[in-house]
């Protein structure tokens, strides 16, 4: 949706962005523990390294499915975990929910590529996928205006001692209520994207070495 802003409109609004201080992860009221050794998940991607631009693949210009994801030891007594990715850049006034997964069960330790998708009903592990901010239920592959600048794409994992009641299909909102006080532990994991402009390609994507325009 947001490809199809004129690239003059995209400069105009590259410095209108949500924030980083409106991530999930950064939020007050959440009673996150402190993040040391004790509370941060490792969490990366075999697909990107931390930081890097996101592979094609991940994005709307081109098969637009969710990246991989794994994680590292969790912390004793976790019940859950939960995922969310949001993109601070986004030109609105709160970060763009790209995807939500929560029930993963506390002896899951990835995602494979494609597993945040709509879903009728909750696995039969138990975990289940939310919707994004375009109230689909799934992933939203980044489509970040051209010439907005890079975006951040947030993946936030969080390890839950307990199980959260919450409703089918959950957005943001639901999330976050369910989650607050009840975190054990935090990972993150940034990919980025943009369009119109010069930037690394990654290593799967034709021309690698090149620049994107």
């Amino acid at each position: 949706m947001l490809e199809h802003i004129p690239a003059w409109l995209g400069s105009l609004m590259r410095n209108v962005r949500a924030g980083h201080s409106k991530l999930v992860i950064v939020d007050p009221h959440l009673d996150l523990p402190r993040l040391d050794d004790s509370a941060f998940i490792d969490l990366t991607s075999p697909a990107f390294a931390g930081g890097t631009r996101l592979p094609i693949r991940f994005t709307a210009d081109g098969d637009g499915v969710s990246p991989p994801l794994v994680w590292g030891p969790l912390p004793a007594g976790t019940a859950s975990l939960a995922l969310i990715v949001e993109d601070p850049d986004a030109p609105a006034p709160h970060p763009l929910v790209h995807g939500i997964v929560w029930g993963l069960p506390a002896d899951t330790h990835r995602l494979e590529e494609g597993a945040i998708a709509a879903n009728a009903e909750n696995a039969a592990d138990g975990r289940d996928v939310g919707r994004n901010s375009y109230f689909g239920e799934g992933w939203l592959a980044p489509d970040p205006p051209t010439g907005h600048g890079t975006h951040d794409y947030v993946f936030q994992l969080f390890a839950l001692a307990h199980r959260p009641v919450i409703g089918h299909n959950p957005g943001r909102g639901d999330l976050v209520k369910a989650i607050r006080g009840n975190i054990l532990a935090a990972g993150m994991l940034v990919g980025t994207y943009s369009r119109g402009e010069d930037a690394a390609l990654a290593k799967d994507e034709p021309g690698f070495g090149a620049a994107v325009v």
